[in-house]
């Protein structure tokens, strides 16, 4: 059994997804103005429902063929090891431009998010944890964040778009749909709602 001090650390520990659309826009803004290849990780964990250890490992030619953007974006997942295909979005299209524009000497086999340490090494979960973490304090996201908030904000607004959960599950590669509504939070709010519509 868990300790009430032990409940309340494990409590504290999970990642939200960003409900808000502005707040979401504000980080956006906050990691474009900043620095480019963040503002491109941030794009590419909101837009891809990835794991950060597989956002990390992409290299610059999953994303640029040396004249454009790619059409697709194909990994196989470092923990599942299964393939998966997305499409490169507008959006996500408009800050792979704006990165290559800012690196233009950087070539296909260099890692996307390169670090200044070592020679063609990514940066690290914990720094992408910092920057992330930084931009949302920045903008007063309160709910605490982390880089596995990307890929539950991603899962949230396909389903605040009204995009099936079967089909959210199958991407976020969960093995059922009450899997994916308790990771989202969207468990939660239905008991909230719930617990409001009764009101006795």
């Amino acid at each position: 059994m868990l300790s009430n001090a032990k409940k309340e650390v494990v409590i504290m520990k999970v990642v939200q997804p960003i409900r808000d659309l502005k707040q979401l826009e504000a980080v956006k803004g906050y990691l474009r103005g900043k620095n480019k290849r963040d503002y491109l990780l941030f794009m590419v964990g909101i837009s891809s429902a990835l794991r950060i250890s597989d956002i990390l490992k992409l290299q610059v030619s999953h994303v640029w063929d040396g004249k454009k953007e790619k059409e697709f974006i194909e990994i196989n997942e470092k923990k599942t090891r299964k393939y998966k295909r997305f499409p490169i979005t507008k959006n996500l299209a408009k800050a792979i431009k704006e990165y290559i524009k800012e690196y233009p000497d950087i070539k296909q086999d260099d890692y996307l998010f390169t670090s200044r340490k070592g020679t063609n090494q990514p940066i690290s979960r914990q720094y992408a944890a910092t920057v992330l973490n930084e931009a949302c304090d920045m903008v007063g996201v309160k709910e605490r964040f982390s880089t596995h908030g990307m890929r539950k904000t991603w899962g949230y607004w396909a389903f605040k778009k009204g995009i099936s959960l079967d089909y959210i599950c199958i991407a976020l590669n969960h093995s059922s749909v009450a899997e994916t509504k308790r990771y989202l939070g969207i468990l939660q709010e239905d008991l909230d709602n719930l617990y409001l519509e009764v009101n006795l």
